[in-house]
């Protein structure tokens, strides 16, 4: 598929595969992306966002892990176009921000054994720091809730974005 954008009738007749391979270009874990392409035929863009949804907080602690691993650090320079489209906030950044924000992401993967995942979109470099050092109080519980939340958020904009529809900030 070498298309960036694909309508939701065409995502539909997909063969399965294929339907699996677009969705794990939105989050990599392979369990939300075959549930997602389970469920299909969508008939809006939201009947798919709200599956998709589900499909999340259905996910084991291990398949999060998964979805987590397939996202760049914040700050860092991504090679995926949707993680640099994403982190675009940053792009502007000068190396000392970008050096303090790897030193807390550091220390954020060290605390909660992951990557300080958050949804990027329309976020400056200094929010996204004064974020992350406010999740860094959280206890590991509630950080993991949090992550699903920020996750749900970047896959909806991702997927918008794949169907065509406006990726908004939701």
């Amino acid at each position: 598929m070498t298309t960036d954008v694909i309508a939701l009738e065409e995502f539909g007749a997909l063969p399965e595969p294929a339907a699996i391979e677009l969705l794990l270009k939105c989050c990599s874990s392979p369990a939300w992306a075959r549930a997602v392409a389970a469920r299909r035929p969508y008939a809006t863009v939201e009947a798919m966002l709200g599956a998709a949804d589900t499909a999340l907080a259905q996910l084991s602690e291990n398949e999060l892990d998964r979805a987590l691993a397939g996202h760049p650090r914040i700050g860092a320079r991504p090679s995926d176009p949707s993680a640099q489209r994403e982190q675009a906030g940053i792009a502007g950044t000068g190396d000392d921000v970008r050096a303090t924000l790897a030193a807390w992401n550091r220390e954020y993967e060290a605390t909660f054994g992951h990557v300080y995942l958050v949804r990027a979109t329309g976020r400056t470099a200094s929010e996204l720091l004064e974020n992350l050092l406010t999740r860094l109080r959280n206890d590991p519980a509630t950080e993991r809730r949090i992550v699903r939340g920020e996750l749900a958020q970047i896959n909806r904009i991702r997927l918008r974005r794949l169907f065509g529809a406006d990726p908004g900030e939701s």
